[in-house]
């Protein structure tokens, strides 16, 4: 019964650091796409660190990228940006936030 119980905790502590992995890669990538974005509306400083806040923000609303999708897109509506261009960006940023961790 044991070993039942050690592989058990095992499992549980795998879950937890996976789940706090991909946190911190969610976060990493919103931080990525918010400095572009920030970059192509030719934000200062202090309105860049605003929006990387306002990105992460966003991210909570609901499971999943399409609450940050929808905000940069309605946030580069001026700048000509397809939707593919912003998908394209995001899994870019994506796999670079990836392999930070990795």
């Amino acid at each position: 019964m044991n070993t039942f119980e050690d592989r058990k905790k095992s499992f549980e502590k795998k879950f937890a650091h996976d789940e706090e992995l991909q946190f911190k890669i969610n976060a990493r990538k919103n931080k990525y796409i918010a400095e572009w974005v920030s970059d192509v509306l030719e934000f200062n400083e202090d309105q860049k660190k605003q929006y990387i806040q306002d990105v992460i923000k966003a991210d909570f609303a609901e499971a999943g990228d399409e609450d940050v999708f929808r905000k940069i897109k309605s946030d580069l509506i001026d700048k000509n940006i397809n939707d593919n261009e912003i998908r394209s960006k995001m899994k870019e940023l994506n796999e670079k936030a990836k392999s930070d961790f990795m």
